[in-house]
């Protein structure tokens, strides 16, 4: 018998591991990934854009250097003051508010794109996320969407960490929306063009027991998985990073280079959510 997870409880960790950490340092390293997506989109100056689960921002100031007219929604408050101080530092002008993926509060259509990167994919209920990405984009609006794959290496991270740390029963693994069936599966008939790109991005570290300390210290995940492991084990966790960053290390020289593999979406909001 499947237990369904307590989602509202879920989302209440989730909100404290991601305002652990410091995640701005990790979506600084992953900035491209915005770059490219909001290429893709092709946004026009003035379109009204929603970027979901922004954290610190990235695609939200990516959209704004195309002169839309943005606003960045996210649940940790503490990932929305690094958005707002990048902002400012770039003098863009990007609204960032406080809210959830799951329940946008905003009316239907309201936005001319919505979009998110390696956000909602996080959100713990996904169907009803998706439904709420295409409620609030306008009919013949875009949904551009980053999320990593299941196959890629952020998918090979979770699950080593998840070896040490199970992750809620029941509960839909994120990377499922780096999958194109599921993708197109959540988003359904309300969207009817929908492109697919495999995209990799390549994390650079010196070392790889520099990258297991890097996403130790500054990835919630990560992060809270070893705070929640007795002393003693820890080690084996950190062991079995450096050991996945090898396994996946590209580089030809003393360095680390991981090709990580993500799911970029772009699609046309054709009708009303089913």
């Amino acid at each position: 018998m499947t237990i369904a997870p307590d989602l509202i409880a879920v989302k209440a960790r989730q909100q404290v591991t991601w305002a652990s950490g410091d995640y701005g340092a990790v979506a600084a390293l992953i900035h491209p990934i915005s770059e490219l997506l909001v290429t893709a989109a092709d946004l026009s100056a003035g379109a009204r854009v929603l970027d979901v689960a922004t954290g610190s921002g990235n695609a939200a100031i990516a959209a704004a250097r195309c002169g839309c007219v943005v606003t960045g929604v996210d649940y940790v408050p503490e990932l929305l003051e690094r958005g707002q101080a990048r902002a400012a530092a770039e003098r863009l002008p990007v609204t960032f508010v406080t809210g959830d993926a799951e329940r946008l509060a905003y009316a239907d259509g309201s936005f001319d794109a919505v979009l998110s990167v390696v956000g909602v994919m996080f959100a713990p209920d996904q169907e009803r996320a998706a439904a709420e990405l295409v409620r609030v984009c306008r009919p013949g609006g875009t949904v551009a969407l980053a999320s990593w794959t299941p196959q890629g290496f952020i998918g090979d991270l979770f699950r080593t960490v998840g070896r040490h740390v199970p992750p809620p029963a029941g509960l839909r693994p994120p990377v499922e929306w780096g999958d194109e069936g599921r993708v197109r599966e959540l988003l359904g008939t309300a969207v009817g063009e929908l492109r697919t790109v495999r995209r990799e991005f390549v994390f650079r570290f010196g070392t790889p027991e520099e990258f297991a300390d890097f996403f130790r210290v500054n990835y919630g995940p990560t992060l809270k998985a070893f705070e929640a492991l007795p002393e003693e084990r820890r080690p084996d966790l950190h062991a079995d990073l450096v050991e996945l960053a090898r396994t996946h290390n590209r580089a030809t020289d003393a360095t680390v280079r991981i090709p990580a593999e993500y799911l970029e979406v772009v699609a046309q909001r054709t009708t009303d959510p089913a």
